[in-house]
């Protein structure tokens, strides 16, 4: 369906007003009473608004539109067609009984959030070289921005887009904030495995596509996410694989540097610590071909470039999402269009 089409019946959602209501966030022990600083006010495009909702819809059922942006392009477009052939063969991905299965809310696409005491915890220095990041803890954000953004699985772009006036370099605590209304909406900073109970058959991982599907055992799709792939070719797995661990979240990561050849300054094996700029951010998913898996990764808004070791990379919300839904020993199925045929 061409986007003249997507955008008119997007906005007819809107102006039927049409949605359903989600919860607010609910109160943390440890932040303010009351907002020091409110959230502005803030007007939306229309359009914008009704792509964030499906966006916000798409990603609450594990079929990722990519990061919330506002913007219903390739992403967003392979996901409601794909959750539609899924679940309602035959129909148009924008049918409404697709939307309101989905629950689309345009009315309610935004939350406010006041910054909290802890998420300024989960905020520090990081330094570049690898043998200073072994010596910490923990890998922290390195802004409350950027912290802020993943927390609610959006670009910063958005971020800012969503709150005009506010000063996103110098984002503090009692700061409230517009953004994405997602399901649920998070309360806190504890990282959780969202583990599902599904009778789950296989994982294709398409490197053309840069795209994770996981089905169930009949072979129905229950999940979409986008990746980042090798740059070297040379590196993308030719065979079928199978999973063998599952480390999530907050996995630590074994810095090789004979894997690393453009690091110059370490010779010898590091333990880097966990968080959410670790290499393999906040959950590994090892695979049988050595050195290969599935992950999250410290920088969200290049997931789908080329540019990894030979890994797959995913956003961490998604890496935890897909880590509550495989299990050891599942199949691993490698679609390479260059190799197969395609």
């Amino acid at each position: 369906m061409k986007m003249m089409r997507q955008s008119w019946l997007m906005t007819l959602v809107m102006v039927l007003g049409l949605g359903f209501g989600v919860a607010s966030a609910p109160a943390q022990e440890n932040e303010p009473a009351a907002a020091t600083k409110p959230a502005p006010a803030v007007e939306l495009p229309k359009q914008i608004r009704i792509n964030l909702a499906w966006q916000i819809a798409l990603d609450a059922v594990d079929f990722s539109p990519g990061l919330l942006d506002g913007h219903f392009v390739r992403k967003g477009n392979m996901a409601v067609s794909e959750y539609a052939a899924a679940n309602f063969p035959g129909l148009s991905p924008f049918d409404q009984k697709v939307y309101e299965a989905l629950q689309v809310d345009v009315a309610h696409a935004l939350a406010k959030y006041l910054v909290t005491a802890d998420d300024a915890a989960q905020v520090g220095m990081l330094p570049e070289d690898w043998n200073e990041k072994e010596k910490l803890k923990r890998l922290p954000y390195e802004t409350l921005q950027e912290m802020v953004a993943e927390k609610f699985h959006c670009t910063r772009a958005l971020l800012a887009m969503l709150n005009p006036g506010v000063d996103m370099a110098a984002l503090d605590v009692g700061q409230e904030l517009n953004v994405p209304n997602l399901r649920p909406l998070p309360s806190d900073n504890k990282v959780v495995v969202p583990r599902k109970p599904t009778n789950t058959g296989f994982i294709e991982v398409n490197l053309a596509q840069k795209a994770i599907r996981v089905y169930d055992k009949e072979n129905k799709q229950i999940a979409l996410f986008h990746c980042s792939i090798a740059k070297n070719k040379e590196k993308l797995p030719a065979e079928d694989m199978t999973v063998v661990h599952i480390a999530a979240p907050e996995p630590n990561y074994t810095f090789d540097p004979k894997n690393w050849p453009e690091v110059k300054t370490v010779d010898r094996v590091l333990i880097i610590p966990p968080g959410p700029r670790n290499p393999v951010g906040l959950a590994w998913i090892s695979l049988s071909k050595p050195g290969y898996g599935m992950h999250g990764t410290p920088k969200p808004e290049l997931i789908g470039k080329t540019g990894s070791h030979g890994c797959f990379r995913l956003p961490n919300w998604d890496a935890l999402k897909l880590a509550g839904l495989v299990r050891e020993g599942m199949l691993v199925k490698v679609v390479n269009p260059e190799k197969d045929g395609g």
